[in-house]
């Protein structure tokens, strides 16, 4: 048995107590400031009021105050933190983190640089670490939503990092029959390429805004634009993977949870909302109180490709859902889907 510490009770973090706890390890969950209620719950009665599964019991729950004492004896532990609390995890969680002992987290995101250049959150993480100490960190990424896996729904998602043998160790303690695990060191490429499908998420989920704008009936579904909005958007994000060097082979865990997000994930209300008519400052009125991870990157990733163009390292003409997308977040545009840009004529 080993002992796993989970740091922030968010409800992806939450989710993989399962597979950790039904391993036969211990597993200790310590709450972020903003977890408090929920831990509050857990202690009661194991129930998680975000996540809205019982947790095993036998768990051992903290409040942040206690963190220094769960992370005592830890063979492992990860890092539930959302975009929004990036900084306070680099400036308040990596300086009390043990480093001989390997952290992955579940946070999928980007953070663009000057230049264009995007950087996934696992090398933010490296870069903001204190002077003189080497955290080995790892990441998850791929289709995954955390309640379908509380559910012990057949989940397949990848784990990167630097050093192969750390991955396997993790994946040993982790993996079991519904939790499926790939192990890759292309840690750009599989954390540029989950994070990306959140814009893209957004623009598919248009569609089902404008089928029940058209119908006049909430419900409504047309396949026909939803496809081809997310054939655009596997388009887009395959050209940014290559933009940033990814291994083309982790668009299977970009496009994967491009897939599950449109179906099942927050995003899915933002650009409901937007398809429907509705302009992006009602929307944000009308979802406040939900993290929506998908924002944070649509902006960052639009904002760098702008950047690249300036720079002729590409064409805006390349990325017309991406950039309709910002236009609908960041300058208040209406949808209007650029169809026509989105045809294409091949020769051979």
């Amino acid at each position: 048995m080993s002992v796993i510490t989970f740091v922030c009770a968010g409800q992806m973090n939450s989710a993989i107590t399962f597979p950790a706890f039904e391993n036969g390890h211990e597993v200790r969950l310590v709450g972020s400031p903003l977890d408090r209620d929920i831990i509050d719950g857990l202690r009661k009665d194991d129930y998680h009021i975000t996540l809205k599964r019982t947790l095993h019991h036998g768990i051992k729950y903290y409040q942040i105050e206690e963190l220094e004492e769960a992370l005592e004896g830890a063979d492992l532990i990860l890092g539930g933190v959302s975009s929004f609390g990036l900084d306070w995890f680099c400036d308040e969680i990596l300086p009390v983190l043990p480093e001989e002992v390997p952290l992955l987290t579940v946070t999928k995101g980007m953070v663009d640089l000057e230049d264009g250049t995007l950087v996934p959150y696992p090398t933010i993480f490296e870069q903001r670490q204190p002077e003189g100490k080497h955290i080995n960190f790892n990441a998850i990424g791929g289709p995954c939503t955390s309640y379908e896996l509380a559910d012990h729904d057949d989940s397949h998602v990848a784990f990167c990092g630097k050093d192969m043998e750390t991955l396997k160790y993790i994946k040993s303690l982790l993996a079991n029959d519904y939790y499926h695990i790939s192990l890759s060191t292309d840690v750009k490429g599989v954390e540029c390429a989950v994070a990306m499908k959140n814009a893209y998420a957004l623009g598919v989920s248009l569609a089902v805004g404008l089928a029940e704008a058209r119908d006049g009936k909430i419900g409504a579904v047309h396949y026909n634009s939803q496809a081809a909005l997310f054939g655009q958007g596997l388009k887009e994000m395959i050209q940014l993977l290559q933009l940033i060097g990814g291994g083309p082979e982790n668009i299977i865990h970009g496009g994967g949870d491009l897939y599950v997000t449109v179906f099942g994930g927050r995003t899915r209300k933002i650009g409901t909302l937007l398809g429907r008519g509705m302009s992006f400052e009602d929307a944000m009125k009308e979802l406040e109180g939900v993290t929506l991870e998908s924002i944070v990157i649509a902006t960052r990733t639009a904002r760098a490709v702008r950047k690249l163009a300036e720079r002729g390292v590409v064409s805006l003409e390349d990325y017309p859902l991406l950039m309709h997308v910002d236009q609908l977040i960041n300058q208040g545009a209406k949808v209007n889907i650029p169809w026509d840009e989105f045809t294409t004529v091949v020769e051979k």
